[in-house]
């Protein structure tokens, strides 16, 4: 009963994701200012966003982060994700493979990704509650394997597991010591992942301190998974969905959580992911201080009205992004890491309760390579 329980819930999230008022609070990316540049010296046809992540060639610093995979209908959206990125050059993540792992019959919703998307960055993904019931360096590898994936996402979502009516809210600090193992013993990095509750300087220190130097910060300000399994709770009348109300913001903003990652983390790589919603936003990101801009809604939309339109939507994000580069004077990424950036309003006021000067964070997020 467990297993068609998990089935029933991947199904049951992609369904309030699209058709439910999920996205919650803000991003405090429009604290975030580019200054403009009236002369950049190029033309907009100079402009380069290409980078490189996880080893391979990307035509621009856009993955679509984890979200879906275990039945046959997700499985054909995993697919036009992979056409879809593999075409533009970009990258993607899957869904929790937990399922996967324990029904091997789903694997295929997951390792179509591969198939179709050959040559680009891929990213498994695991929960970390599972890490305390038992999983170890072989779920993780056959995670990996799944998918021939270039790295692992091990998923953060104790906010969300509280609140779903069949949660597993145990996040010991096992967890670490084990994680710490496995990426000591796997061929690819492990990146820690929140899951819209944005990763505070605590957390990314706790991990960098400890090898692991790849972060997804997936702050507040896009989907709130609290507010899903509200949604889902109501459903079924379940005592915890008039509590989740309390808790639909909950969290660190994506644009304050980039920041307190990269000032704890320094040398670490960060993928910008919560609440990202445009190519503005991700040049934003990437000048506050991420390497790499996430989306997962806004890629879903699109996904499930063909292949042909979330090309389209990415071009846009990508056209976004090149103008937002031209019109603050940065011709390419490693311009953009170290651009003039002014910091306003809420985002200053949370960056001065959190103790973070930011004159010395600007000189940190400069060194960025």
């Amino acid at each position: 009963m467990k297993v068609i329980s998990i089935t029933n819930r991947k199904i049951e999230h992609v369904e309030i994701c699209l058709y439910e008022d999920v996205e919650i609070g803000s991003t405090l990316l429009d604290d975030v200012k580019l200054v403009h540049q009236s002369l950049p010296g190029f033309s907009l046809s100079d402009v380069d966003t290409s980078t490189t992540f996880l080893g391979k060639k990307m035509s621009a610093p856009i993955i679509i982060t984890g979200m879906t995979g275990g039945l046959p209908e997700l499985g054909k959206i995993n697919e036009s994700l992979a056409e879809a990125v593999e075409e533009l050059g970009l990258g993607m993540g899957v869904g929790s493979q937990r399922i996967a792992i324990e029904r091997k019959e789903t694997r295929e919703t997951f390792a179509i990704t591969r198939k179709k998307a050959p040559s680009v960055p891929l990213i498994a993904n695991l929960g970390a509650p599972q890490f305390v019931k038992g999983y170890d360096v072989k779920q993780v590898e056959e995670a990996i394997q799944m998918i021939e994936a270039d790295a692992i996402a091990i998923h953060f979502n104790s906010s969300q597991e509280v609140f779903q009516p069949e949660g597993e809210p145990n996040y010991s600090i096992d967890i670490l010591y084990k994680l710490i193992d496995i990426a000591k013993s796997i061929r690819v990095p492990v990146i820690v992942k929140e899951s819209g509750s944005g990763l505070s300087m605590e957390i990314a220190k706790l991990f960098y301190e400890n090898g692991i130097k790849y972060f997804d910060t997936s702050g507040v300000g896009g989907t709130s998974w609290v507010a899903v399994e509200m949604f889902r709770g109501i459903r079924r009348n379940n005592w915890k969905a008039e509590s989740a109300k309390l808790f639909l913001d909950w969290g660190i903003p994506t644009a304050a959580s980039i920041v307190e990652v990269r000032s704890s983390a320094p040398e670490s790589i960060i993928i910008g992911s919560g609440g990202i919603r445009n190519g503005l936003d991700v040049a934003k990101a990437i000048a506050l201080g991420a390497d790499i801009g996430g989306f997962a809604l806004p890629a879903l939309k699109a996904a499930v009205k063909g292949k042909d339109a979330l090309i389209e939507f990415l071009n846009k994000v990508i056209f976004e992004l090149k103008v937002a580069m031209f019109l603050s004077g940065n011709k390419d990424l490693k311009s953009l890491k170290r651009t003039s950036i002014v910091i306003t309003k809420e985002l200053r006021n949370w960056l001065d309760s959190r103790g973070i000067n930011l004159s010395y964070y600007d000189s940190v997020r400069k060194r960025r390579v």
